[in-house]
């Protein structure tokens, strides 16, 4: 965003710098200005230079150029993430995002079981053939837990290979959901994430018992993390006052609700419009990375 597009508003008493992640979304995205009906309120978030009239950011909080992008009555304006609202969505994506790595190895598992099933009689043909040449030249192959695991595999049933793919299959579906619903940031997404987590933990100490491994342990730490996180910072299940209270915290971010908070205040008034260059910087780090339009819904 070039300069003499935006103009930052100096930071007034009590309130913060957008942070990194805010001004680079609006910077990748754009800025999000909105027009109220509300007079009052248009005029807290607009501001008079030399080169023109100038409308604050509903993200970052700067003031651009330009006719406002959104206009309407100030309870239609977009919900804007912003402040813990961006940080929880960052965090949520990249949760999606794990999700679907885990996706892609487990359809690569159910790839390699189908192929082994079908490749079965040559793999045990070549295993009959080469393993006698090699124990007569001294190399201990029947000690070699490669050898012993495909030995094993040989000996399962054609049927019990199609259930392993089968549950293989079932697992990438639910990880592949849990990486939609967490990417969307819907509200269904955070519940079906924490239930499906949550019901695969034991499993997970199962095979943690049977040995530890860098794989296995991280895979643990990061679901016991994140289902705690999704419980407590979404507040699912009616934690920590359920979604009534989430919606009031995210309400409550929003610069229009700030600044009609100010209005209604004690000596809040609307007043002529002012210059952007001495307009005070209201709210908390005020920003989001995007129009979140489904927290409209109720979840």
């Amino acid at each position: 965003m070039s300069p003499s597009s935006t103009t930052r508003s100096p930071a007034g008493p009590g309130s913060s710098q957008p942070s990194r992640w805010e001004l680079r979304t609006c910077g990748r995205r754009g800025h999000v200005t909105y027009l109220p009906d509300e007079t009052e309120l248009a005029d807290r978030l607009s501001g008079h230079t030399g080169a023109g009239r100038v409308w604050r950011c509903l993200r970052c909080g700067d003031f651009v150029l330009g006719r406002p992008k959104l206009s309407g009555p100030a309870d239609q304006a977009p919900l804007v993430l912003r402040g813990k609202a961006l940080r929880s969505a960052i965090i949520l994506r990249l949760l999606a995002l794990e999700r679907v790595l885990r996706t892609l190895l487990l359809s690569l598992a159910v790839y390699g079981v189908l192929r082994f099933k079908s490749a079965r009689t040559s793999i045990q043909d070549a295993l009959t053939r080469d393993l006698p040449a090699f124990r007569a030249s001294g190399i201990h192959v029947d000690q070699l837990a490669l050898v012993r695991e495909l030995q094993h595999a040989l000996a399962t049933q054609p049927s019990r290979l199609n259930l392993v793919a089968a549950l293989l299959a079932g697992y990438a579906a639910i990880e592949a959901v849990e990486a939609v619903g967490l990417w969307l940031l819907a509200r269904w997404g955070e519940y079906f994430a924490a239930v499906a987590t949550a019901v695969f933990l034991p499993l997970e100490v199962r095979e943690l018992l049977k040995g530890v491994t860098f794989t296995r342990g991280a895979a643990f730490v990061i679901n016991v993390a994140a289902v705690i996180y999704l419980l407590f910072a979404k507040r699912l299940f009616g934690l920590r006052g359920g979604r009534r209270a989430y919606d009031a915290e995210r309400r409550g971010e929003q610069l229009l609700e700030v600044e009609r908070s100010a209005l209604s205040g004690p000596g809040g008034q609307g007043g002529p419009a002012h210059d952007a260059r001495t307009a005070p910087a209201t709210g908390e780090g005020v920003t989001g990375t995007q129009t979140h339009t489904g927290d409209r819904r109720d979840r």
